[in-house]
């Protein structure tokens, strides 16, 4: 862990701070105001247990079996059994990020202080992250409607010492790892395992880091789209500031301004006037006459700030439901302890994760239709103003140039094209029809995340390629954004000539796209 600490509070906690968290290594610590209704929440819950009272899962069993009571001797006992049952997902495991954000983010929901936990709950899983004990969880199994219980179960797993964890990069018995840390097996209250397995903690990690990762891509994208203007000459009116203010989406505005930051200043596009003075050049006798100039560009250039104005948006709109989410209470019953009472609902199903994530997918789909295409024009000959067909500088035939690398964007293109699909609307009545409307959130974050995945192979092939058409023309004149871009990419770009094997490019400048500030 570095010298960095993020301050959990239940209410503060951004997007940003999770990803950093995660990726730099910041150590958490837990806000003492926060720890104090966390107190007071576990008070109530004890008087309310002291006094008789009947709390869902607590001293009852849990969904359709709620009408069983629990003997008080039994009621600790009730919360490993939920866990051991219902630790019962397979599939790939989650990435080490996605799991270690979905302790970060189930201990920043419990700190809130009304899940009335014990502060010894919030504590250890304090420690198990900074110590960088990671959960061992399988990505598939959770409906999203009771919270991410499968995912949830493997995270209370690793606590109470069972199943394996992950540190140092090595998976071990949890049992063995805790020891390793100074920790011993977590010896669980009544409410606690059902207040880690009850919520949606994993579904909204999942977004976290798909939302975070599509800002990224759209700013790559708005790249790449004032790299297609400079290499084509694009016409400058279709950015111009007087059009969007006629149709004033923020997005689209944003986006308009954007690309025309990056061209400021540029000799390759083509001014209004231009094409004007070009027409009149070819003008000849009779009733029609044809003219050599491009009147207006391809939509893929001139309608970029109109297709990826939702884009924008879509990304805007998810981040204020993710950070609501991250910082909500999601398990079931709450407890209230200013009022002293406690509150039986369903804060814990997913379905503003799920409709944030379907549309989020619809909106990456979208953008890489967008960048596919652009591509596809840089490469056909037929299309690409005068380039070399496939981008190859010499011996066409005996060399391929990108021909072979178009593939990937084209099927992957394809791929987001099928995971936009909508899994909010696919519910399947489980749990004894007790969970009769279920969100699929946990799936359709996780598709989410493939589908970014997807996105950045086909933006950095399309960037790859506006390199490559610089070699052949244009890359002097670059306006002040694109210029800056290019710099530093020409540093690391040589042009293709089929001597080396293509995926290393497209390895080498993913990361760079993608894990350093060369867009920044």
């Amino acid at each position: 862990m570095n010298g960095k600490i993020v301050e959990l509070t239940g209410n503060t906690l951004t997007i940003e701070q999770v990803v950093e968290t995660i990726r730099h290594g910041n150590s958490i610590s837990l806000n003492e105001n926060s720890l104090a209704r966390c107190r007071a929440s576990r008070k109530v819950l004890d008087d309310k247990i002291a006094e008789g009272q009947v709390i869902y899962g607590v001293n009852t069993s849990f969904g359709p079996m709620c009408n069983k009571i629990i003997h008080i001797e039994e009621i600790e006992r009730l919360q490993i059994n939920l866990i051991r049952s219902h630790a019962a997902g397979l599939g790939d495991l989650f990435p080490e990020e996605i799991a270690r954000a979905t302790l970060l983010i189930r201990l920043n929901t419990l700190v809130k202080g009304y899940s009335g936990v014990r502060i010894e709950l919030l504590e250890f899983m304090a420690k198990m992250f900074n110590a960088g004990v990671s959960p061992v969880i399988p990505s598939q199994g959770s409906v999203g409607a009771s919270g991410d219980l499968i995912h949830l179960a493997h995270l209370g797993l690793g606590f109470i010492g069972e199943g394996t964890l992950i540190c140092n990069g090595e998976e071990k018995p949890a049992a063995e790892v805790l020891a390793s840390v100074g920790l011993e097996p977590f010896h669980l209250s009544y409410k606690e395992g059902l207040a880690i397995m009850n919520g949606t903690s994993a579904m909204t990690a999942c977004a976290c880091f798909a939302l975070y990762d599509s800002q990224q891509l759209l700013t790559a994208s708005i790249a790449t789209a004032s790299f297609a203007m400079e290499i084509f000459g694009g016409i400058d009116d279709a950015f111009d500031p007087d059009l969007h203010g006629l149709k004033p989406h923020p997005g689209q505005v944003a986006i308009a301004e954007a690309v025309e930051n990056m061209i400021a200043g540029s000799k390759n596009i083509t001014f209004r006037h231009e094409v004007h003075d070009a027409v009149r050049k070819d003008e000849q006798s009779g009733v029609v006459y044809e003219t050599e100039t491009t009147v207006q560009d391809v939509y893929s250039l001139r309608c970029t700030p109109q297709i990826l104005a939702p884009v924008y948006e879509t990304i805007r709109y998810n981040r204020t439901v993710i950070e609501c989410e991250m910082n909500s209470s999601n398990d079931n019953p709450l407890i209230i302890p200013e009022k002293n009472k406690i509150i039986h609902g369903g804060n814990f199903h997913g379905q503003s994760i799920s409709f944030a994530m379907d549309s989020l997918r619809i909106a990456i789909s979208t953008l890489c239709n967008l960048s596919e295409r652009r591509l596809n024009k840089l490469l056909d000959r037929n299309l690409n103003e005068g380039l070399p067909e496939n981008l190859i500088p010499e011996n066409a035939g005996l060399t391929m140039g990108f021909m072979g690398s178009q593939y990937l964007a084209t099927s992957t293109t394809a791929e987001n094209r099928q995971l936009a699909s909508p899994m909010s609307v696919n519910t399947i009545s489980s749990n004894e029809s007790n969970q009769d409307v279920v969100s699929m959130g946990t799936v359709s974050a996780r598709l989410a995340l493939r589908s970014v995945e997807n996105a950045k192979h086909v933006i950095t092939l399309e960037f790859l390629a506006d390199l490559q058409a610089l070699t052949f023309r244009h890359s002097g004149g670059l306006g002040e954004g694109t210029g800056k871009v290019y710099a530093k990419a020409s540093k690391e770009y040589v042009q293709y000539n089929n001597e080396r094997v293509f995926r290393n490019d497209l390895l080498k400048f993913r990361k760079l796209l993608f894990e350093t500030d060369l867009l920044g």
